[in-house]
Parts: structure tokens; C-alpha cells; sequence
């Protein structure tokens, strides 16, 4: 569903919508502005006053003229302080709307979707473009409303001094605009390759951070270095296109308004003979007072344009499908029984199924190990019980109900899973393991879900126990601790269904022992999916799948499967040969 308007126009309605709440502020700002742009036509008025009066023979109002002259000064202070203040409120509240809006959006998307998207781009939008739209609502906005106010306050005093001489600007004003309008689509699409090229910076650069030890140990500073440098030339080659299109139309614009201004001279010099000297300065005055403004718009365009692109990036993100969850059924505790019948399932995009004709079913607290090659489709299978994606043909049934038909985050309650990739946060080792819906567990059910999983004993040598702050992704920690207190997350969610993908991969032999004893507790009243690549860590399952290719070639116990002497008992010699 896409429902962005993709021209610029559009882009910046959608934009204003977010100002709508905002409007007594932006009205202020406005005020602000108004008061700020009328001083201008006055203190070319107060130059013809000032002209005439030491003319004239009275000078009688001489004296309050530098009253008024610092009047202006003052009034003009006032209003800049008003706009400018109260349209950055406005422009912060936009952007705190925006930047939360795109976040939850994240949270709400389809797992498709971040396997399609590359992480840079998606965290630039929420930082770099992000920005951007900023620019264009704060800067650029009060550049149009300031110096778009001030342009037509200096307008209205030459056409209301001389009017048939200001039609000079009505002359050069559709040469502004067609230069405008060239310059306005160049900008957008360098503006649109400049954010890709952050983002793609921003991918490179979180690589490196995450995978520096990869990249150390394998040698790959220099080519890291290469990658990095050619993004980031090509980002300042795009910028300085951008900026170079930006100076070029500034110069144009100085130009065209000069070539005007020269031509208005001259015509005023024939045509204002009649006028007093006062008179003839005091438009002039105004005349030469114009072109800042009209630079000041020019700039504010460049901020516009960009702002426009980055906060089409944006509503594209908005705009994308959440994840689907049409289901209602809701229950609170299931039994556990988990049937697939005719199941296969292709990833979108794919040319092969990644499953094809799945059937078997697990009752309620029985154990089926997933086993077999590397991309034979364990972990899809265990990712599809969760719906991380959503399978169209066969089903998955939960208690005999279609877990389609379930509601998504009831669904998900009944479901514990520890994966081989083990995610921690920058937090204490509490709060991970109470994350999210189980942060309101006591600090007795942690630790006796820390205990279950063995973990007590490292947690208790930390400097701060389970108040440790354990680093990004739990940098501190060894990655059979990490597996641990992933252990214990699952353990505390207490659901009917577990489903560990490698949990035990990352332990050593003697962790693995305490784990095997705390999972042969925590499995006897849970529906267990075991995915495991160590077949030892599997023997007592009740029922052991064997994938190949997307599709089950063996089932069975472990004795069983032995005396087959197929895919099983060869997957077993292999890693039992010695």
C-alpha cells in the first residue's frame, strides 16, 4: 500500500499536516515575522523623512527621528526574537513527532522487511534525513516567511511610490521562476543521492564497529578503509555538485535582480524628475534593499528541496504495509500441541520453496528436534511457528487452531525462543533478562530463572550482580554467558512452546552440562522445538526430524533412526566417527 504523494508539492502538504497542532506557535512565529518585515519598507520611508526634512526650511520633526530610528531597531529585535523562537518550537515538535513516528514504525514492520533493507539506510533516515526535514522546516521556513515578508513589504512601498517603474519586477519575475523550477529538480535528485550515500556510510561504518574483530583477524582494514573512502568521495562528490548548483543559481538570481535594479535607475533618473530628492533616495533605498531577501529565498530553496527528499524517505517508511495480523483468536495459556499439515512455504523473491509438504505434530509437552544440512530450512520452519512469516499454503495449527488465526502478540506470548545470534542491550544484567513484557517480573523470579539457567554462578562474580551493566550486545560478556542469559529470559517468559534455535552452540562442554540438566527440567511441561547441528545435545527427544532440501526425509527417535542407518545415522558417524 502506497499511498505518498510522490511530487514535491505533496511531500510538503503531507509535511504540514505534522504543523497542524502546532499552529498558535507557528501563528506567534507568523506575528514574529510580520513585525519584523514591516521595519523594513519603514526605514527606507524613515530615509526619505530624513532627506526631506534637512531639505526642507522647517525641520521641526527633525528631533524624533532618532527616536524613531531606534524604535524601528527595537520593534525589529522583538519580532526576529518572536518568529524565530517560536517557529524552532515549532520545528522541534515536527521533528520529535517524525523521529517517533518512523522508530514505531520499525517496530511494527514485517521481519521481510528488514532482511530486504539495508540497516545504514534505515538508521540515517531516523538520524540524517531526519535532520534534513528539520532544515527545511526551521532555516528554509523562516527564510520564506521573513524574507518572503520582507520582499513584499519592499514590493508594496515601490509600487505604492511609483508604480508604473516597479513593473520593471513584474518583467524578470517569470525568468526567477523558470530558473527556480530548473534549479528546484536538480537539487531533489542530488539531495537523494547524497542521503543514500550517508546511509550507505552509515552501514559501512556500524560493520566495521560490530565486526572489528572479523575485520582485524581476517585483515580487512584496508579494504574496509577502501569501501568507507569511496562512499564517502562519492557523497562529496554529489555535495559539491548540490553546492555548486546552489552557488550558480544565487549568482544568476544577484545577476537578473542587478541587471533589473540598473534598469530601474536609469528609468528613475527620467522619470522622478518631478519627485523630491527625499522621494528618489527612499526608493531607491528600497530598491537596493531587495536583493538580500530574494537571496535569502534562493538558500531557503536549496533547504527545501533537500528536505523535501529526505521527508519523502520518510513517508515511504510510514507508508509500507505493518506486519499482517487480520487474527482475533486470543487465549491465555495454550496447551501446546503444534501440528503441520501440508505445509510449504517460499520466501518472497525466491525461485525454490524453502519448505515443501511439512507434516508432523508435537504434543504438548513433547520435544521434536529439527536436524540436517545447513539451508535445509530448520530455523524457517521454528521462524514460522513465531510468523515471523507468513505462510499461504498448508498450515500451522496451535491447539487446533490455525495460528493465523491468532491474535499476533497473543501468539507470540505462548512462545519463548533463544536463537544461536544471541541479542542483548546496553542494560543491566536484570533487565535483559526481564526485557520487555517480562520487565515487571520481581527480583526473586529473576534470579531463580538466572539460577535454572545457570548463570547465578558468573552473575554473582560481576561487580554489581544482576545490576551490571553488561556493554553493547553484551560486549563483557563471554558467549556462553551471553547464551545463558538468553536461557534465563526464555525461562522467565515461562511459555507452553519453546523453540531453541542453536541455543547451545556458543556453550563449552562444562556449561553445556548444566544447560542440558536446566533444559531437561524446564522441557517436561513444554512443547519444545530444538534445532541443533551437535546431535548429543538431542538423543532424548521424543520425536528427531531430519530436513533435507526443505523437505522431512526421516523421522523418528534416536535409537530408531540409528538402526535405519539413513541420512540420520550418516549425519551421527560423521560427527561421531572418532
Amino acid at each position: 500500500m502506497q499511498k505518498t504523494s510522490k511530487t514535491s508539492m505533496g511531500t510538503y502538504k503531507r509535511l504540514l499536516v505534522y504543523v497542524k497542532p502546532q499552529l498558535k506557535l507557528f501563528a506567534i512565529s507568523i506575528l514574529g515575522f510580520l513585525i519584523y518585515s514591516s521595519t523594513q519598507p519603514l526605514f527606507a520611508a524613515m530615509v526619505q523623512q530624513i532627506i526631506d526634512t534637512l531639505q526642507s526650511k522647517s525641520r521641526e520633526n527633525m528631533y524624533y527621528l532618532p527616536l524613531f530610528f531606534s524604535g524601528l531597531i527595537v520593534v525589529r529585535g522583538i519580532g526576529s526574537f518572536l518568529g524565530n523562537y517560536f517557529l524552532a518550537k515549532v520545528s522541534l515538535n515536527v521533528i520529535h513527532v517524525l523521529r517517533c513516528e518512523i522508530f514505531n514504525k520499525y517496530t511494527q514492520l514485517p521481519t521481510a522487511h528488514f532482511d530486504a533493507n539495508n540497516s545504514g539506510h534505515m538508521i540515517a533516515r531516523i538520524t540524517h534525513n531526519v535532520g534534513q526535514v528539520a532544515q527545511a522546516t526551521t532555516s528554509a521556513v523562516r527564510k520564506v516567511v521573513q524574507e518572503g515578508l520582507t520582499a513584499l513589504g519592499l514590493l508594496v512601498y515601490l509600487f505604492y511610490s511609483n508604480w508604473m517603474l516597479s513593473l520593471v519586477f513584474l518583467v524578470v519575475a517569470p525568468i526567477i521562476a523558470l530558473l527556480v523550477n530548473y534549479v528546484s529538480k536538480r537539487l531533489r535528485m542530488l539531495s537523494k543521492r547524497i542521503q543514500e550515500s550517508i546511509g550507505d556510510m552509515t552501514h559501512i561504518t556500524s560493520e566495521l564497529v560490530n565486526g572489528h574483530r572479523v575485520v582485524r583477524s581476517y585483515g580487512g582494514e584496508a579494504y574496509e578503509r577502501r569501501r568507507f573512502l569511496e562512499s564517502s568521495s562519492y557523497n562529496r562528490r554529489q555535495s559539491l555538485k548540490s553546492r555548486i548548483t546552489s552557488e550558480i543559481h544565487n549568482q544568476a538570481m544577484q545577476l537578473i535582480i542587478a541587471l533589473a535594479l540598473t534598469f530601474l535607475m536609469y528609468m528613475a533618473l527620467f522619470f522622478m524628475k518631478q519627485s523630491s530628492v527625499g522621494e528618489f533616495v527612499g526608493y531607491l533605498t528600497a530598491a537596493f534593499l531587495l536583493p538580500r531577501p530574494i537571496k535569502q529565498l534562493s538558500d531557503a530553496n536549496s533547504d527545501i528541496q533537500t528536505g523535501i527528499v529526505a521527508a519523502q524517505s520518510l513517508f515511504d517508511i510510514l507508508d509500507q504495509d505493518d506486519e499482517v495480523d487480520e487474527g482475533a483468536y486470543r487465549v491465555e495459556r495454550c496447551k501446546g500441541a503444534l501440528e503441520f499439515k501440508s505445509l510449504t512455504f517460499t520466501y518472497e523473491g525466491a525461485n525454490e520453496p524453502a519448505l515443501i509438504d511439512i507434516n508432523f505434530k508435537a504434543e504438548p509437552g513433547q520435544t521434536i528436534a529439527l536436524v540436517g544440512a545447513s539451508g535445509g530450512g530448520k530455523s524457517t520452519l521454528a521462524n514460522l511457528v513465531s510468523r515471523f512469516y507468513r505462510h499461504e499454503t498448508g498450515e500451522i495449527l496451535l491447539d487446533g487452531v490455525e495460528i493465523n488465526a491468532y491474535k499476533l502478540t497473543n501468539l507470540r506470548q505462548q512462545i519463548a525462543l533463544v536463537n544461536q545470534q544471541v541479542t542483548l542491550f546496553n542494560d543491566t544484567v536484570a533487565n535483559n533478562i526481564a526485557y520487555g513484557a517480562l520487565a515487571t517480573a520481581s527480583r526473586e523470579q529473576i534470579a531463580a530463572a538466572a539460577n535454572d539457567a545457570y548463570a547465578t554462578e558468573f552473575i554473582s562474580k560481576l561487580e554489581k550482580g544482576f545490576d551490571t551493566e553488561i556493554g553493547e550486545n553484551g560486549v563483557k560478556l563471554s558467549g556462553g554467558q551471553k547464551q545463558r542469559l538468553a536461557l534465563a529470559r526464555a525461562l522467565l517468559k515461562d511459555a507452553p512452546i519453546l523453540i531453541l534455535d542453536e541455543a547451545t552452540s556458543a556453550l563449552d562442554t562444562e556449561s553445556e552440562r548444566y544447560i542440558q540438566a536446566a533444559l531437561q527440567k524446564v522441557m517436561r511441561n513444554r512443547t519444545t522445538l530444538v534445532i541443533a547441528h551437535r546431535l548429543s545435545t538431542i538423543e532424548n527427544a521424543d520425536v528427531i526430524l531430519v530436513i533435507d532440501h526443505g523437505r522431512i526425509v526421516e523421522r523418528g527417535p534416536h535409537r530408531e533412526l540409528l538402526e535405519k542407518n539413513g541420512f540420520y545415522a550418516r549425519l551421527h558417524a560423521m560427527q561421531f566417527k572418532e
